[in-house]
This record gives C-alpha cells, structure tokens and sequence, in this order.
C-alpha cells in the first residue's frame, strides 16, 4: 500500500493538469480526495510493516547494463516519513482552498512534489532516490514563482540555485560509490554491505552529506530557507518546511551517513581543533540552531520570523544525526516527523490565516490590529504551535529535543549547554511575537496606533480549522504517547544498514 502514495500522487497531479482552469472548484475536491487517498495509503501500509522490518514494495529491472532497478521498500524510518508526507498534503490542501488564479495547476504542481517526496523516502536504489529528489525540485520553483508573494522570483531561484548545487554534490558521490562498488549495483543495502577504503569515505563523505545538508538547511548553506519560505504561498511553505527540508536530512541520514560510516571516524590530524567531520557538523549544527533562534529574536516580518525558526530547529536534527547514539538518532528522526507538523501549522496561521485577511506580516502593524479579539481561533492556534515549537511537554517537540539534548550531553557536554542558549531564544522569540501580533500591551498598541476601521476579518473557514485540529492533534498525540512512532524507528535504528554507524566513537 505504501508505493501507491506515489501513484495516487502522480496520478492526481496528470488528471489535476488535464482540468481546464475553470474547473476550480472540481479541482480543489480532487485535490482532497486525492491527499486523503495518499494518507489512507501511508496509515494502511505502515500497518503492514512490522518493526524492525523491511518491506519490500517494488523490485523491477530499470536499467540492467548499469545494475540500476526500481525498487521500493520501507522500514520504519520510511514509515514515520511517509505519515509525515500525508499528514502535510491533506493539511496543505486545506490552507489552499483559496486558491483561485490556476488552481488545477497549483494542485498539479503540488502533488507532482508530493510524489517526490513518497518517491525519495521509500526508494531503496540510490539512483532511483535521486531521481525522485530531484523530481521534487521542479514543482516547488513554480509553485513559489507563479503563487509566491515578497520577492518570488528571487525566493524562487535561490532555493532552485543552492538545491542543484547540493544535488551536485550528492550526484558526484553517488557515481563515486557506484564505481568504488564495482559498477554492478546501485542498491542500497548492498552498497551499505560494501567495505569502501577508510580513506575514500573520508573525503567523499562530507561532499555528499553537505550535498544533502542544503536542503536540510545546515548552517551556513541555509540562506535559500528564510527567503524561499516568506516568499512562498502557504502550501508551499508548508510543504518546504514540513517535508521538503526532511528530504535533506533524510539523505544524511541513509545515504552520507549510513554508505560511509568512516567518514565519521577522526581525521589523521586535527584542523583548527577539530578532529573530524563529526566534530565539524555537529558544530555546524549548534551554529544553526543559536544562529536561526537569535535572526528570529530581532526580524520584523511575522513569516520571516517562522522562516528563521525552521533552520534552528532542523538543527537539533542535524544534531541528534551526529551524536551517533541510538537516544539522539531516533530523537532526530522524531524531530522531523515533529517539525514538520508543528512548521506547517505555524505557516498556516501566519500565511493563511492573518497575511490573507490583514494583509500585512510587519509586526508593528498587526500589534494595532489586535488579532487576539478579531481573529481568536488563528490566536489559540497560534498559541499551541508556538508552545510545540518551545518544546513544551505534551507537545511532539518535547520529546524529540529532549532526546536530541540527552544524545548530545552523552557525546559533548559542551555543545549540549550551547544548544540550550538557542532553545533560551527560541522561547524568546515564541512569546515575542505572540505578544506582539495577538495579545499586544498598552506599549506596543500607543506605538502603532489601530487603523481608521477596525479589522473586520473574514471568518476562519472550515476547510482551515479541520487543518489547523488535525495538525494540533497529531503534535499532542505524538507528544502524549511518542511509542507510537518509536515503535518504528527505534528498531530501524538497530538495523544491519546502520550497525557499523553505531560503532562510532565519541566527539
């Protein structure tokens, strides 16, 4: 059931092209049917899978004079992955149906992007994952270009640039383990099994995991995020932050990481301190978590203050990859399932439900407004993303930092402390811009006076508050009963692909 995902997907976004732009409406109820379709697909196959196996889904020859076959297959990191891609399409759908200026391609385009991203987490030949990674580039440049606002075509281009700039990269150490392996597979597992030169590993390595590393917004490649994020329209958003970015950290994770776990092991003299790569990204990593945290503090646009936010969290992502212990590991990968929910609901409100209706994101604006009274579900919705972005307990975030920060003080004490400054600012910004944008004091209402007529918002629709509850229910479900993902990915974990890896020393 789970390779459907990506058919359901494609074959939404053919039938989507083939509507003729007047077919709006017709077009949005396709949209839906065909995201709760992708959805039900990824419930009912990760049922299937039992963890701590591997489900093999698809398996055909593709190209055989080069080894290359079109195999599918999952385990539980592909399952946790593959709900996350549901959730996020079903709740995208439903913050876009607004959408009115061509609408059957908007959806065409997004669900095109949608079976990338199935594409590249159930793949189980690496050529075939960097066809559907590379797949799930195209769409997302339209999408911005076309329904984009602030500087779309910049925003645009600059996420498009640094993307096949890391897919450069990815492509070049793809061919380079593909020889180094004989030039007779480009099967995952079997390259996995390959003993590549210890020497090999070291330099190939961080070629493929800063490759990856872009989209998953490693610090200082990030800049194509806080940009690419203002400027796209809120699906959009929701799914570059929700999904898109987790492709990147995905790739680290199986590829870079799982293919060469040498290339983690110490360097043969230390450079400016450090004595691997290791040490360099996981540096790296606390960089962009203080770094993203503190550009939040002191932005003034309300979606750049989200932009920023995304890169300090998918930081503790990149961190829990370093720490190369199995409570960091699956923090990580419980980190993307939780950010990808609690982002794509922070950009629903901020995009969907006040930009559309005050048309402004400057906080000093909407501090006269007073969006707490005139918009109050947007302001609870708001309140309980912002609390899930602090890692409040109850909420999915608490659990995958707190297991991110306890891999991390049992590998580097020291670099455990500095990620607690950035969380310290992420509280920061979380209540900054709460109170400035919903429930501003007498300070901030005498300084930005409300306009001449009182805000009279459109009313939040239904098709955003069934999106808004589902986001909200699965952060505090996760939150609540966390096994019900590391049922999965705890044992995927402890997988042959990933024991050599867990045999790493300590930073």
């Amino acid at each position: 059931m789970l390779a459907w995902t990506i058919y359901f997907s494609f074959a939404a976004a053919l039938a989507l092209g083939c509507l003729p732009e007047r077919r709006a409406a017709a077009a949005r109820r396709l949209a839906l049917l065909a995201a709760l379709a992708g959805l039900a697909a990824a419930v009912a196959g990760a049922l299937r899978v039992a963890p701590g196996t591997v489900a093999v889904l698809a398996d055909a020859a593709w190209i055989p004079s080069l080894g290359i076959r079109y195999q599918l297959a999952a385990d539980g990191l592909s399952v946790t992955l593959a709900l996350l891609t549901g959730l996020a399409g079903v709740a995208g759908v439903l913050f876009s149906w607004n959408i009115e200026r061509r609408t059957p391609e908007f959806f065409a385009l997004y669900f095109a992007l949608l079976g990338g991203v199935y594409g590249v987490f159930l793949s189980q030949d690496l050529f075939l994952l960097f066809v559907f990674y590379e797949i799930a580039i195209i769409p997302k440049y339209f999408l911005i270009a076309i329904w984009g606002s602030t500087r779309r075509e910049y925003g645009a281009m600059k996420l498009a640039l640094y993307s096949f700039a890391g897919s450069a990269l990815v492509f070049a150490g793809m061919l380079i383990l593909y020889v180094a392996a004989g030039a007779r597979t480009m099967n995952l597992p079997e390259l996995a099994a390959v003993d590549f030169p210890r020497g090999l590993q070291l330099w190939v390595f961080p070629l493929v995991f800063a490759g990856f590393g872009v989209l998953a917004g490693l610090w200082p490649f990030h800049t194509w995020a806080p940009t690419g994020h203002v400027a796209a329209p809120t699906a959009a958003s929701m799914l570059l932050a929700g999904v898109v970015m987790k492709l990147g950290a995905y790739g680290c994770l199986r590829v870079a990481m799982g293919l060469m776990p040498l290339g983690l092991a110490d360097w043969a003299s230390p450079v400016l301190g450090l004595a691997s790569w290791r040490e360099l990204f996981a540096l790296l990593a606390v960089a962009g978590i203080v770094y993203g945290a503190l550009a939040a503090l002191v932005q003034g646009d309300f979606k750049f203050v989200i932009g920023y936010s995304s890169v300090s969290h998918m930081g503790f992502v990149l961190l829990g990859l370093m720490t190369l212990q199995i409570t960091g590991l699956s923090g990580a990968a419980l980190q993307m399932f939780s950010h990808g929910i609690i982002a794509g609901l922070l950009f629903a409100v901020v995009g969907r439900m006040i930009y559309d209706r005050a048309h402004t994101r400057d906080l000093g604006a909407l501090a006269g407004l007073q969006l707490g009274a005139a918009l109050p579900f947007a302001a609870v919705s708001f309140t309980l993303a912002a609390a899930a972005a602090m890692g409040l307990p109850g909420f999915s975030g608490f659990v995958a930092e707190l297991q991110v920060l306890v891999g991390a003080w049992r590998a580097s004490p020291v670099l455990a402390v500095a990620t607690g400054f950035g969380i310290l600012a992420g509280v920061a910004y979380s209540i900054r811009v709460l109170q400035r944008a919903f429930f501003p004091g007498p300070a901030e209402r005498a300084g930005n006076p409300p306009p001449a007529a009182p805000l009279v918002p459109a009313p939040i629709t239904a098709p955003e508050r069934l999106g808004a509850v589902l986001l909200i229910t699965v952060s505090v479900a996760v939150g609540l009963f966390p096994q019900l993902l590391l049922r999965w990915i705890v044992p995927a974990l402890h997988a042959p692909w990933f024991e050599r890896l867990l045999q790493g020393g300590r930073l």
